[in-house]
């Protein structure tokens, strides 16, 4: 790789590095929807039973959620690019163990550990494009990095139909391996290393302990609340023990040395209003396309790819809008493109609320145009404001915990809309002759729109919250020369421990 380092230079290496960083974040998110319309062939394949199979999705989202913001900080410690390498490390051999899995055991087995090393690269990309960027282009780059996370997710559902229906269900996962080993080169060949320099190499594994076990019990009770129901032992057990844990998460944090996460940063209205919408956006987002795949397929009539295909309306509405979005954050700052942003989420979503007996895919297509368009609004923007609100220094812990809340957000968003149609849907049922189609499919459309009111309301609450709370513009915080906190272990900016 040295004879082409010349390639690199002052004025272009951010460029490289952008390049590398949506390399691998393409990666990533091609996984998040790649494995749904694969199945039923691994079904099929593997004898899986439905349990199998929704932990064959769950379990990728749960490591994947409850690790962010440890591997942000972790990056902020012992380095993003060594941190990031790491991660594609061992996304590309649990994607290779996925591919070869002789048992749903192993294929589940691999898809949690799929989620760890995703969860390792996705808070890296961030905080190392950050890095790289003033914060003037932040909303150019982080743009950029938005439009491909959002390609990736239409292309997933379309390519995993493809080589399903062409190749295997395997080959989805083997697919990750050539993208791997370019991710590590172009990470090796264009990004540098760095680390918070205002803090210890010390890691905090108590905090970790606590806040993984929390996470973890907060976002199972959130995948299995409405399958196990709300007020069972199991789901009311999770989430006390969540509470507990995470309450002594914070206590843990409030005096140990080298926190994995510092509450200083809750002290920017920005940075708060930032990740709170990231929660909301991800809370309506899922939620509809969730219910929205359903719908397609078992009151439509599509297949699996058809409607994954009758998708991308909406996806390449992000694609398009989303760096045009950064640029302009970059020039008016972010308040007003995410009010305006959710403002449409939520009017898209109020559209969905009228869909009725005669509603066909054409009359769908507005809403999921203005889906698009109002996604690609808020997320870019939301990023960098969250970005912009801390100093590069922290940029790791920063997009663990942006990344945190989009994934926690849409776990709770499905949850919470899946209990809406559930409550709505199961009356109808007794009500009606369950045995009729019509009946069906009636008490189905009064639980889709019904959910679809619930998101529509989370989405204008995200708007108003996002007018409120983010600043209109700002300039990215100064570094800081000594940092003295009540939790300790900063060092000045000589390098010596301060204190």
């Amino acid at each position: 790789m040295t004879r082409y380092r010349h390639l690199i230079t002052e004025d272009n290496a951010k460029w490289w590095t952008l390049g590398a960083m949506c390399f691998a974040l393409f990666m990533i998110m091609l996984d998040n929807t790649v494995v749904n319309v694969a199945l039923p062939s691994i079904q099929r394949d593997l004898g899986a039973s439905i349990s199998g199979l929704e932990w064959t999705v769950n379990g990728y989202t749960l490591s994947f959620a409850v690790l962010l913001a440890t591997a942000g900080r972790l990056g902020d410690i012992l380095g993003r690019r060594r941190m990031f390498l790491f991660g594609v490390v061992v996304f590309a051999a649990s994607s290779a163990a996925a591919g070869l899995a002789p048992s749903t055991g192993a294929l589940v087995a691999s898809r949690i550990v799929q989620g760890m090393g995703a969860a390792f690269m996705l808070p890296a990309t961030l905080s190392i494009i950050t890095e790289a960027f003033p914060a003037e282009e932040r909303g150019k780059a982080i743009g950029t990095w938005a439009g491909v996370s959002a390609l990736a997710l239409a292309m997933g559902p379309v390519l995993g139909g493809l080589l399903t229906e062409q190749v295997s269900w395997r080959a989805i996962f083997y697919l990750n391996l050539p993208v791997a080993a370019g991710a590590v080169v172009a990470a090796l060949f264009a990004v540098r290393e760095s680390r918070d320099p205002t803090v210890e190499r010390r890691i905090d594994y108590l905090g970790v302990a606590a806040l993984t076990g929390g996470l973890t019990a907060l976002v199972l009770a959130l995948i299995e609340g409405n399958s196990w129901g709300w007020g069972s032992v199991p789901i009311v057990a999770l989430l006390a023990g969540a509470a507990v844990l995470i309450a002594s998460f914070v206590a843990i944090e409030l005096r140990v040395r080298v926190p994995m996460v510092q509450f200083g940063l809750f002290a920017d209205r920005s940075f708060v209003g930032a990740i709170a919408v990231a929660f909301i956006v991800s809370f309506a987002m899922l939620g509809m396309f969730f219910f929205l795949a359903l719908y397609m397929q078992n009151i439509l009539g599509y297949t699996p790819l058809e409607a994954g295909v009758r998708f991308l309306p909406s996806t390449l509405m992000i694609v398009v809008v989303a760096p045009i979005a950064g640029r302009l954050t970059d020039r008016i700052g972010a308040r007003w493109l995410i009010t305006v942003g959710l403002a449409i989420v939520a009017f898209a979503l109020y559209q969905l609320t009228l869909i009725d007996a005669a509603t066909g895919y054409s009359d769908l297509l507005p809403s999921f145009v203005l889906m698009g368009i109002g996604i690609a609004l808020t997320m870019s923007p939301m990023s960098t404001a969250a970005m912009n609100a801390v100093h590069e220094d922290k940029a790791g812990i920063a997009s663990g915990l942006l990344s945190m809340m989009r994934m926690v957000g849409g776990t709770f968003g499905v949850a919470a809309t899946g209990a809406v149609f559930q409550a709505e849907v199961g009356p109808r049922l007794q009500e009606q002759a369950a045995t009729a189609s019509t009946a069906a499919r009636d008490a189905f459309i009064s639980g889709l729109t019904h959910s679809m009111r619930l998101s529509a309301a989370v989405a204008l609450a995200g708007a108003i919250l996002g007018c409120a709370l983010i600043r209109a513009r700002r300039d990215a915080p100064k570094p800081e020369t000594s940092v003295a906190t009540a939790a300790g272990g900063e060092i000045t900016s000589a390098g010596q421990p301060a204190g």
